[in-house]
């Protein structure tokens, strides 16, 4: 029997507005709009993605109160996403220029470099480089 292949395509993240977040993740982290395509009635179909991606993050704008209470804290506060990267401190002082707010200063762990800093929204990230 042939094993099956599996992978995660895409995650959503729920956000305000698709414009402001395609803005943040392209402009501020550098990703790329992979689609936006309009599914009418106010809905978008909008896959961004930083380059040799192998999960793209599905922007989905809040319907509903529900949907609205969790912008920003998909994760109850926890880290919610984790950027790798080859080449931490270029990235991190890119980011820092165009104004993403880090949580600390970065640190060495036993794993890597590592700094945890947020999006637009306040959902926090990793941005890591792992020891090779």
């Amino acid at each position: 029997m042939k094993e099956s292949k599996r992978y995660l395509a895409n995650v959503t993240l729920v956000v305000k507005d698709y414009d402001e977040a395609i803005d943040f993740y392209t402009q501020k982290l550098g990703f790329r709009l992979i689609e936006d395509i309009d599914l009418g009635d106010g809905k978008r179909w909008v896959l961004v993605a930083p380059n040799d991606a192998q999960c793209n993050i599905l922007l989905g704008k809040a319907v509903g109160a529900g949907q609205e209470a969790a912008i920003g804290n998909q994760t109850g506060g926890r880290v919610f996403l984790f950027l790798h990267t080859n080449n931490f401190w270029e990235d991190y002082n890119t980011m820092k220029e165009k104004g993403v707010i880090f949580k600390e200063e970065p640190r060495k762990e036993s794993y890597g470099t590592v700094v945890v800093f947020e999006d637009l929204y306040g959902n926090l990230w990793d941005l890591l480089q792992l020891t090779s």
